[in-house]
């Protein structure tokens, strides 16, 4: 690089910084709708391993897990979590890698149905 070139690279002005986007004083952020993390029934896991899943992820205590799994088993779902989707989306995964069920007579290898949707 010249010197001519070095002078010019040091004499140019700095670029324009954008300023950033203002939002009207008088409107606020529309809060997040909250997402629900869902649990479907089956006829394979047990009501231990359930209690103990939602203990553990959900950090529900054992009279509201037992409930909860309850719900699973007669209206065929339940409810088990809800909150912003980022944290939803953590609970359906770290229910559905939640493991074996060693409690089943024959193991059950396969994840808990769980899915989750925005709330009304």
């Amino acid at each position: 690089m010249s010197d001519s070139e070095k002078q010019a690279a040091v004499a140019a002005p700095p670029a324009p910084k954008s300023e950033p986007r203002k939002r009207p004083a008088n409107t606020k952020p529309k809060p997040q709708k909250p997402w629900a993390v869902i649990v479907d029934n089956d006829d394979f896991h047990t009501y231990e391993y359930v209690v103990e899943l939602l203990q553990k992820v959900c950090n529900h205590d054992f009279p509201a897990a037992f409930k909860l799994t309850k719900q699973i088993d007669t209206e065929g779902e339940a409810v088990v979590w809800s909150g912003v989707l980022e944290v939803a989306e953590l609970k359906r995964d770290q229910i559905r890698g939640f493991g074996t069920d060693f409690y089943a007579s024959k193991p059950v290898k396969f994840p808990l149905g769980v899915r989750i949707e925005q709330m009304p």
